[in-house]
């Protein structure tokens, strides 16, 4: 009976974990869409602190939908305030470092620096998480990082202000991570994400006006807007935060490295830009670290069924072997003759 719970939760196990790659893979795909969506944004004379608020504004009302929708409890107590801290400090500072860094440094050299962070999570999770790394991980992160760096590319440098707030962006983003592994346990993604989003909202709805809003003056513009608060916030998010609770901060902010293949390959498709060789060995190389990384999860799945299964039979031997000995005892036994 107790092989056959250990199997079921062996067999949940595998299929969260590949859930969890799904759930990655997906929000990869959706955060790098918006580079695009932004750029329609902007030549629609919308401004960076504009797309944010309008971004999180409108994410922020579509998640409390799902929420009521679906039903999801919403966060309280201890959680409900990490959470909140983990949007209006965590994710508009590095949402703010970012976009700075932007204005003072190349928008490759500024991309680069942001995926710095898998190191940076690695690093923090071994330390403070006490996770343990593989040979395999950190193959993978090696190979994931070196394509990263070869599909940004860097046409010009940039300030020391703009380096440093782009390093502060990737240890700020780092930091999230981490700690939202922690506390999505506990609240689960939906309620996660809605939380977060909604107090990043709250402090883009004050910055925003202070600026000067300037909103898209066109259709597209305002698809673009869309698509960003919906694909690549909304859905980007959730699938996030859902992922990262089935497979942890070291692995998912590896398999996040597939977002630069994207947002060069619709920059391709949709605005007509070029891709070089260069870039496209960086995209291999990402593509690769995926792929080691999702191969050595499956095989690690399947020896541990495979253990649970030799274990379930050596158990069921031996109660066939006691059974024996009892019938025999008993055939024997003077008392019951």
């Amino acid at each position: 009976m107790n092989s056959i719970k250990e199997g079921n939760m062996q067999h949940k196990l595998l299929t969260q974990k590949s859930a969890g790659f799904f759930f990655i893979i997906i929000s990869a795909i959706s955060f790098g869409a918006m580079p695009i969506f932004a750029r329609l944004a902007y030549e629609s004379n919308a401004d960076p602190l504009t797309v944010l608020f309008l971004r999180f504004s409108i994410a922020a009302a579509g998640m409390f939908v799902i929420l009521f929708v679906s039903k999801t409890p919403f966060p309280r107590g201890i959680t409900l305030f990490e959470l909140i801290l983990l949007g209006a400090i965590g994710y508009v500072g590095e949402s703010l470092a970012y976009f700075t860094a932007l204005t003072m440094a190349s928008a490759g050299l500024v991309a680069l620096l942001l995926y710095i962070y898998p190191a940076l999570v690695i690093t923090i999770s071994a330390i403070f998480l006490k996770e343990h790394l593989t040979t395999i991980k950190i193959v993978a992160l090696f190979l994931a990082l070196s394509g990263t760096a070869l599909t940004i590319q860097i046409t010009s440098g940039g300030s020391i202000v703009g380096i440093l707030l782009g390093i502060a962006a990737a240890v700020d983003y780092a930091i999230y991570i981490v700690l939202g592994s922690r506390i999505v346990r506990r609240s689960g993604s939906i309620g996660s994400t809605t939380v977060i989003i909604a107090s990043t909202a709250a402090v883009f709805a004050i910055i925003a006006p202070i600026h000067g809003l300037s909103f898209p003056s066109s259709a597209l513009g305002w698809i673009a807007i869309l698509a960003i608060a919906l694909i690549s916030t909304v859905l980007a998010f959730t699938t996030f935060f859902a992922g990262l609770k089935r497979i942890g901060p070291t692995t998912t902010s590896t398999l996040s490295t597939f977002e630069p293949i994207v947002a060069v390959g619709l920059a391709a498709i949709v605005l007509g830009e070029t891709i070089t060789p260069v870039q496209a060995l960086g995209g291999a190389l990402i593509l690769t670290a995926v792929i080691i990384l999702s191969r050595n999860e499956m095989r690690r799945d399947r020896q541990k069924k495979l253990q649970e299964e030799v274990k379930e039979y050596e158990e069921t031997e031996d109660e066939r072997a006691t059974t024996g000995v009892a019938q025999s005892g008993i055939t024997t036994n003077p008392i019951h003759s």
